[in-house]
């Protein structure tokens, strides 16, 4: 379940939707969440904005990514989109699978591709100014290891 949306969403109630298989023994989930700074400078909000149709799609292609690549069984990944303040949810990501090992490579993965391959942009605003940021070279070096799996 891929979604794209303004409006935030309830920890609670996505873990929920992932807790439903008796045959899954872990459930690892991420949330991404708007902080105060970023690279060195203050930030006090964040817009998001994106290329609807080709956002999912692409998010999509990297949940096939991960299901290729582990025994997965429930994947939710859910992105907002639009003027954020500080501490607010920006992402969350949910997978289950019969083992830790691939739930948690597997989250890991698909928050790395995520960040790389989605077409999301982000204005992050403080006092001053607002600026464009960029995708962050660790970001680009983290997908780079998947690759080399």
């Amino acid at each position: 379940m891929i979604r794209v949306q303004i409006e935030s969403f309830s920890l609670a109630d996505e873990y929920q939707l992932l807790n439903q298989d008796k045959s899954d023994g872990a459930i690892v989930t991420f949330v991404g969440k708007v902080r105060d700074f970023n690279e060195g400078s203050q930030v006090t909000q964040l817009t998001l904005e994106h290329y609807p149709g080709m956002t999912e799609a692409i998010l999509s292609q990297i949940e096939q990514e991960a299901r290729s690549r582990w025994p997965l069984n429930y994947v939710r990944i859910i992105h907002r989109v639009g003027t954020l303040a500080l501490g607010e949810q920006i992402v969350f990501i949910g997978v289950t699978s019969q083992h830790r090992k691939a739930a948690f490579d597997a989250c890991e993965f698909l928050i790395d591709f995520l960040k790389t391959k989605a077409p999301f942009w982000k204005l992050e605003a403080n006092e001053a100014s607002q600026r464009w940021v960029d995708a962050k070279v660790s970001d680009d070096l983290a997908a780079h290891e998947w690759k080399q799996e």
